[in-house]
């Protein structure tokens, strides 16, 4: 059974750090991953992804320059690491596989990501 767990996140003020961790599955570290989070009532929209080996990476505009995802497939395990927190970075973060075979292409939409992590509250105070 495809899992993956995840770790980390918590409450910090503005400017602060706050590190996430996913791990999973030695079948689930062959594929493409990648980081989403949801706020209350919106979307859950993408953050940050990665081709299987860690040497394509993608972000969203909206953190580009604060955070950073990386893979350690030895650890099966999936980082993001989140520096410069801001308020709008509040809300549930998940990390996901990618549905296909792993590509150069890194998707971004939540519809084409499966096995879901539970989530992780990240809350950004002012």
């Amino acid at each position: 059974q495809v899992q993956l767990v995840q770790s980390g996140g918590g409450q910090v003020q503005t400017g602060g750090s706050l590190s996430l961790s996913c791990t999973g599955s030695l079948p689930t570290f062959t594929y493409n991953l990648g980081w989403f989070r949801q706020a209350p009532g919106k979307p859950r929209d993408f953050v940050a992804a990665l081709n299987w080996d860690g040497s394509i990476i993608r972000y969203d505009s909206s953190v580009k320059g604060r955070f950073t995802v990386l893979r350690e497939n030895a650890k099966t395990t999936l980082y993001l690491l989140m520096n410069n927190l801001k308020p709008e970075d509040t809300a549930v973060y998940y990390c996901a596989k990618d549905k296909f075979d792993p590509t150069s292409h890194l998707r971004i939409t939540a519809e084409e990501y499966e096995y879901w992590g539970q989530g992780t509250q990240v809350t950004v105070s002012s």
